[in-house]
């Protein structure tokens, strides 16, 4: 089990005694990532007497890693040099991250305290689309030149690359500023300091352009493993990186979104608490509505098919079970392609390929669910003929769940959609009126109801 190596009370304590020296050297001992468990804890007044107390490149990485709302009330709190020591060492992905956040009137007094060159870089990427490679891109990386050895790249590295996002990946460029290659790290260590770094780097180099989705961007450096991903323009001119921490930011918030589409809600930016009840109605309201009207749908077949209830009620009790289990074959379905979406395993490419997997599941799954239905009808009401309209409406049911459940997702990424739209809540309800369309049927026909 691991344990926390901090005990937020024994801040509290330190601070409201205002023993700061023994408080310091209590900080000193905590994780960075254990910051903003501290920070929720204590007032605005004494979070700024915390962030003081620390190491200043220390305290620069932990205001990196703090949410929008923690970073606005220090901003606010800060002296304007204190401002500016603490945006200068911001890698510039997290400094536009960060603007991206704030009110207007944080923005104003952030951007007067960054370089005029740097200004210009912010704007550059702030301009890029939110779900671009671009948008999430840093331009602080460790870029040498063709004609340099071994040694002259060591010299660079030392001289600039506290000041990059990475220095694990350094990427060789020409006088244009052109991608030639990339260079691991340790290739550079292994070689002999004289060995020229055109010899040494790899020209096989995975690229992404700054308008490519910042999804596929990180499938991309997930499919390759790399810890950094070039990102170049129409010229192959090489403008940022994008690093494998911002990637898995991408997926998270991808994953979240998808949560909350698959639910039948409204993605939001905002975390749960921080979004209002209202809001949190308003997201969800629409697609409710939508699937209310849609099960009308259901009911209208119900009731066309109400002289066969009259002739035999017992069926009435077979809806619910036959209507269920159409929609969670139909989910599961659903949820196996929307995942294999997701990590790129299937192509839209593969729709037959796909809809004829889940055919054979689906045979299967129906045959034995029938069987089992089958069985039981004719243990307990002694009615063959009902158990072998039960029974072959599963197989059917469950045959059409799996087809619309695997096929919908693919259509939809084909025609440029979330496939997450098509997940449980909308699926399920379209099956409950298929379900039952097929259940009257078949009993009808079978039965000559």
């Amino acid at each position: 089990m691991i344990e926390k190596t901090f005990d937020v009370e024994e801040v509290l304590e330190l601070l409201e005694q205002k023993k700061f020296n023994e408080l310091k050297k209590y900080l000193e001992r905590i994780n960075g990532a254990d910051f903003p468990s501290i920070f929720e804890a204590v007032k605005d007044e004494d979070m700024i007497v915390i962030f003081r107390l620390l190491n200043k490149e220390e305290a620069a990485e932990i205001f990196a890693e703090l949410d929008s709302d923690m970073q606005e009330r220090l901003i606010n709190s800060f002296t304007d040099k204190e401002l500016k020591y603490v945006i200068d060492n911001l890698f510039m992905d997290d400094t536009v991250d960060m603007i991206e956040e704030m009110p207007s009137n944080v923005v104003k007094r952030i951007l007067k305290n960054v370089s005029e060159q740097d200004r210009k870089v912010i704007n550059e990427i702030l301009n890029y689309p939110d779900d671009s490679a671009g948008s999430i891109m840093t331009t602080e990386f460790v870029d040498l030149k063709e004609n340099m050895t071994v040694d002259d790249a060591f010299k660079k590295i030392k001289k600039i690359g506290l000041k990059k996002e990475t220095v694990y990946n350094c990427f060789v460029l020409d006088v244009n500023r052109k991608l030639l290659g990339v260079l691991d790290l340790k290739d550079l260590l292994v070689a002999e300091r004289d060995e020229k770094i055109t010899d040494l780097m790899d020209e096989n180099v995975v690229t992404v352009t700054t308008l490519d989705d910042k999804e596929d961007v990180a499938n991309t450096l997930a499919k390759y493993d790399y810890v950094a991903l070039p990102v170049v323009d129409k010229e192959n001119r090489l403008v940022g990186i994008v690093t494998v921490d911002d990637a898995i930011d991408v997926m998270q918030d991808e994953v979240s979104e998808d949560f909350e589409i698959m639910a039948a809600i409204t993605p939001n930016e905002d975390g749960y608490y921080k979004t209002s009840v209202l809001q949190h109605a308003k997201n969800r309201i629409v697609w409710l509505l939508f699937l209310m009207v849609s099960s009308i749908v259901t009911g209208a077949v119900i009731t066309h098919y109400e002289t066969a209830f009259a002739a035999l009620p017992i069926l009435v009790s077979f809806i619910p079970m036959i209507m269920g289990t159409g929609g969670n074959c139909g989910s599961q379905s659903s949820t196996l392609v929307i995942r294999g979406l997701a990590v790129d395993e299937i192509k839209p490419k593969d729709f037959f390929k796909v809809w004829w997997k889940e055919i054979r599941v689906a045979l299967i799954v129906g045959v034995i669910m029938a069987v089992v239905n089958c069985l039981r009808i004719v243990i307990q009401y002694k009615d063959l003929q009902l158990g072998i309209v039960v029974g072959l409406t599963l197989i059917i049911a469950i045959a059409l769940a799996k087809s619309i459940g695997c096929l919908l997702p693919l259509v939809c990424k084909k025609l440029k959609l979330d496939p997450a739209i098509m997940a449980a809540p909308l699926i399920s309800t379209l099956l409950d009126t298929c379900s039952c369309l097929i259940f009257f049927n078949v009993a009808v026909i079978i039965m000559g109801l």
